[in-house]
């Protein structure tokens, strides 16, 4: 029943920018934080970005703190991820997470390719 859809993935050049969004249905949305993913070949899955169900509390990775942004629009059922000042490392795939107490969904993922 819950299904988060990723999407906004694609090819961009080295300090360039992408946004990607997660559409949510099948779960009240506004009770659950969210929050992104990556996976790159080779390497386990790392939590980029994550914010609680109010939005009032946003927690980056070191790696992406000052480049990347989170948002949530509860009224839209989608939360965001603003990329800027992207690097080669971060080619992954994005998953989007939500997630409340021991609950957790996971989305299919979309790809991201940063390269010039």
């Amino acid at each position: 029943q819950v299904q988060l859809v990723e999407s906004g993935g694609g090819l961009v050049q080295p300090g360039g920018s992408l946004r990607l969004s997660c559409a949510a249905s099948g779960f009240t949305f506004s009770r659950y934080a969210m929050s992104w993913y990556r996976q790159a070949p080779g390497k386990e899955r790392e939590l980029v970005a994550a914010i609680t169900s109010n939005g009032n509390i946003r927690n980056y990775a070191d790696s992406v703190k000052g480049r990347f942004t989170i948002s949530r629009d509860n009224a839209k059922n989608t939360v965001y991820l603003q990329m800027n000042s992207l690097k080669p490392e971060d080619t992954a795939v994005y998953y989007c997470n939500a997630k409340a107490g021991y609950l957790s969904s996971w989305g299919q993922g979309t790809q991201v390719t940063v390269s010039s």
